[in-house]
């Protein structure tokens, strides 16, 4: 994808100010919580969810326990790996990723944690287009788009970090 030809949606300063945003309402949402798991879907997810855990950690003594969710989008149902040795029983959970685009991605992954004994399943999303397929919505969502299923949405982060729409 060339950058040059895309347009951005939301730049660095952009992408900080929602991270900060969706950390106070996951605190808001589990102010009864000792802990709080972020599962991130690897990779963009992944790094959504390190950068809510890094911003949470600034704003609450909460722990914050951070797995990765990897999936095989071949064989999404059984095909979940999840990093860590972590005890999900009566813990609330956030799955992380950056576009929910059908809710394919999400569906499967919080499939997964519902035989886990977790108290509470929520989602939270960059950008949320609206082209769902599967019944799933995001919790704590970035922005919403109306785009046409052409459009293509980009998330980069670190260099030439934005969220594009090609």
């Amino acid at each position: 994808m060339k950058l040059d030809s895309s347009k951005i949606i939301l730049k660095s300063s952009d992408i900080s100010y929602t991270v900060r945003r969706i950390a106070y309402q996951i605190l808001e949402t589990n102010l009864e919580e000792e802990s709080i798991i972020l599962a991130g879907v690897y990779k963009n997810g992944s790094v959504f969810a390190d950068r809510i855990k890094s911003e949470l950690k600034k704003i609450s003594p909460v722990k914050i326990e951070l797995i990765e969710i990897t999936i095989d989008k071949k064989n999404q149902q059984s095909g979940i790996k999840v990093t860590g040795n972590i005890v999900f029983k009566n813990k609330s959970i956030v799955v992380i990723d950056d576009v929910l685009n059908t809710g394919k991605t999400l569906i499967h992954s919080t499939n997964y944690f519902l035989s886990k004994g977790l108290k509470k399943i929520q989602t939270a999303v960059l950008v949320n287009r609206n082209h769902k397929i599967y019944p799933i919505k995001a919790d704590f969502k970035g922005i919403s788009l109306s785009t046409s299923i052409k459009e293509h949405i980009s998330v980069v982060f670190n260099k030439n970090e934005g969220v594009y729409l090609s």
